[in-house]
C-alpha cells in the first residue's frame, strides 16, 4: 500500500499568506498541515509516500519536510508542473504508485487523528475498486457530491452541482486500487480544463466496478481559507495539546489551563490561558495571550493583548493596547499599533510585512 499526497496548487484563497509560501505548510498548533497527513500515513502503517509538488513551491515543500525519516517514512517527491487537476496528478505519479494499491490524501486538509486507520482496514478488508470518505455539510454545491444508496455503494458522483443530489460531499481522502488508472486514461478535461478525479470515479461507477463509500464522523477540515484556519487550529489545541513548560516563566506571570512553551522562551508580566502553545526562542513581556493561541518559534510580543490567533515564525507584535482576535500573522512580519484604535482588531497578513497603525 502506497499514499499520495497532494502538495501544490497556488493557495489563492489564503493570500497574503501564500505569496511567499505553499499552504500546506502554513502550521496549525505549530506544526505544518502538510505533516499532519505524513504522520496519519505513518501511524495507518502507510510508510511509502509520493508528495505532488508544484514549481511554485515544491522547494520549500521539500527543505522543509526532508525525506522522510522526520516521520519514519520515505517520501518521493512527483513535479506537477500545472494544476491540471486531481486525476492528472495521479496520472503523473504512476511511475511511483505503478500497481499498488494506494491512499490519496488532499494536503491541506485535517481529518481527526485516527480516522484514516479504520477507513483503511475497510478498504483491505472490502477490496472493492475504490473507497471514498463522505461527510453530511450544509452547503453541498460547493463540494464534489455523492449519491449513495442503502448498501454504501456510490451510484452517481457530481462535482459542484447547482442541484446537489445529496449533502454529501467528498473529504480530501479517497482509497484506490490499480483500476483507477484506466478510469483516468478514459476520461477528458473538464470545462475548467482539469482532469478531475470525480470524473475517474464516475467511469469506474459507469463501468459497474465496486465503488464504496464510508460516512466520516469526526471533524474535518479543507484548510483553505483564514477562518478555516483558525478552526483548525483550535481544534487542534483542543484536542490534542498537552502541558510543558521547557521555558522561563517569572514570577509575575499567570500561566491557566493546557499551555506548552517551548526551550528558550522568556514570559514576562503576562498572564497566558489555555490552551495555547509557544514555540521556542520566544519572548513575551506585558501580555495577554487568550485560548486558542498558536505561537511559532523566534516570536517577539511586547505589550500585546492576543487571542484565537496564529502567528507565524519570527513575527514581531508590540504596543498593542486592543485585543487582536481571529487573526493569522505572516513569518517575520512586523505589527505596531498606536492607542485609541477599535477595541478588536482582525488580521490576515502576509510574510515579511512590516505595518504600523496610527
Amino acid at each position: 500500500m502506497k499514499a499520495l499526497i497532494l502538495s501544490g496548487g497556488k493557495g489563492t484563497r489564503l493570500r497574503p499568506l501564500t505569496y511567499t509560501g505553499a499552504k500546506q505548510l502554513v502550521p496549525v498548533a505549530n506544526k505544518p498541515i502538510l505533516w499532519y497527513g505524513i504522520e496519519e500515513m505513518v501511524a495507518a502503517g502507510i510508510t511509502d509516500i509520493g508528495i505532488i509538488i508544484s514549481p511554485e513551491t515544491g522547494k520549500e515543500v521539500q527543505s522543509k519536510t526532508g525525506d522522510g525519516k522526520l516521520f519514519g517514512a520515505k517520501i518521493t517527491y512527483i513535479l506537477q508542473d500545472q494544476p491540471a487537476g486531481l486525476a492528472h496528478a495521479v496520472a503523473i505519479a504512476r511511475p511511483f504508485l505503478a500497481d499498488s494499491p494506494f491512499i490519496m490524501y488532499l494536503g491541506d486538509n485535517l481529518i481527526q487523528q485516527g480516522d484514516l486507520s479504520y477507513f483503511l482496514e475497510k478498504f483491505i478488508q472490502q477490496q472493492p475498486d475504490a473507497l471514498i470518505l463522505l461527510r453530511e455539510v450544509v452547503n453541498p454545491s460547493a463540494f464534489g457530491v455523492a449519491k449513495v444508496d442503502d448498501t454504501g455503494r456510490v451510484l452517481e458522483l457530481i462535482e459542484k452541482p447547482k442541484i446537489p443530489p445529496s449533502n454529501l460531499a467528498l473529504v480530501g481522502v479517497y482509497f484506490f486500487s490499480p483500476i483507477i488508472h484506466q478510469a483516468i486514461s478514459l476520461i477528458q478535461p473538464s470545462q475548467r480544463g482539469e482532469l478531475e478525479i470525480t470524473d475517474a470515479i464516475q467511469c469506474l461507477i459507469n463501468q459497474q466496478k465496486q465503488v464504496l463509500a464510508c460516512n466520516l464522523d469526526g471533524w474535518w477540515l479543507d484548510t483553505g481559507k483564514k477562518d478555516d484556519l483558525l478552526e483548525a487550529n483550535r481544534l487542534i489545541l483542543d484536542t490534542y495539546l498537552t502541558t510543558s513548560n521547557l521555558g522561563e516563566v517569572d514570577e509575575k506571570s499567570q500561566i491557566i489551563g493546557r499551555i506548552q512553551i517551548g526551550a528558550n522562551s522568556r514570559i514576562i508580566n503576562s498572564t497566558i490561558r489555555g490552551p495555547v502553545i509557544i514555540g521556542s526562542n520566544c519572548y513575551l513581556e506585558n501580555c495577554f495571550i487568550g485560548p486558542y493561541t498558536s505561537i511559532a518559534n523566534n516570536t517577539t510580543l511586547i505589550d500585546t493583548d492576543l487571542e484565537h490567533s496564529v502567528i507565524l515564525e519570527g513575527a514581531k507584535i508590540a504596543g498593542i493596547d486592543q485585543r487582536i482576535i481571529d487573526s493569522v500573522i505572516g513569518q517575520r512580519a512586523e505589527l505596531t499599533i498606536a492607542p485609541r484604535r477599535p477595541k478588536a482588531l482582525r488580521f490576515l497578513i502576509g510574510d515579511d510585512c512590516h505595518i504600523e497603525l496610527t
